[in-house]
């Protein structure tokens, strides 16, 4: 249903915009497609593009994700103001975000590119490249960290190798060449695991033809972690 336009006044209240300049809010509250929410529905999920951007007018919203077991957990809790994108795909994880509405909501709805360039200045695509290259992929190591207190050394091996193919890999047919050495100390580090450990798994790896090896260069096997992967998801539901 569709709602009364956004007022610059209300986005100035709003903290995360607070920033901007009067012009900017007057030309955002132009932009905005604004409509009413019911409590408990859906505002939005990884369904929808992931090009949009959503504004928490009024309302209080929350984001949920499914975490290894496959029941849906809270992650936040969302005050009026910018709501936070979806982090990227991870390798090896699935986790159906969605942000949902706790109590009647009202939410403004404009694309990315247009947000960015109101607020910026820069073209969508410049900005991304740069908040890339500076903010990194820290979102790989917190979403690690807590789905590892939930999954075998197995699971933990084989997300590792997911996540250094993502990174590192070049294209070898059907397999990913790693292109940097993958020491089994760095592997135990990041894994947190012993490196005996590590070596026995590795071997066990090779046997499978999850993993190979082509001279000291490590060769994975994506579609068959991410089979392992999805396999122990399924049977642990």
């Amino acid at each position: 249903m569709a709602a009364p336009r956004a007022s610059p006044r209300r986005l100035e209240s709003l903290k995360n915009l607070s920033w901007l300049t009067a012009r900017q809010l007057d030309k955002l509250s132009t932009e905005l497609t604004v409509s009413t929410i019911e409590k408990r529905a859906i505002i939005f999920d990884e369904k929808h593009s992931p090009d949009s951007a959503y504004i928490l007018l009024a309302g209080v919203a929350r984001i949920t994700c499914r975490n290894r077991k496959g029941r849906r957990t809270l992650v936040i809790m969302v005050a009026p103001g910018m709501v936070p994108g979806f982090p990227p795909a991870v390798p090896g994880f699935s986790y159906d975000f969605r942000c949902e509405a706790v109590t009647p909501c009202r939410i403004g709805t404009i694309e990315l590119e247009s947000l960015i360039e109101i607020s910026l200045g820069i073209a969508s695509a410049d900005f991304k490249r740069m908040a890339a290259s500076y903010q990194g992929r820290w979102d790989l190591v917190q979403l690690r960290g807590a789905n590892f207190m939930s999954c075998t050394l197995e699971e933990r091996l084989a997300l590792i190798l997911l996540e250094l193919s993502e990174t590192f890999g070049a294209s070898d047919g059907k397999e990913i060449r790693l292109t940097l050495p993958v020491r089994h100390r760095d592997l135990a580090e990041l894994i947190g695991a012993s490196r005996p450990r590590i070596t026995q798994h590795l071997i066990l790896f090779e046997r499978k033809h999850l993993i190979s090896r082509d001279g000291r260069q490590l060769v994975v096997n994506r579609d068959r972690l991410e089979s392992l992967l999805a396999q122990t998801h399924i049977s642990e539901n």
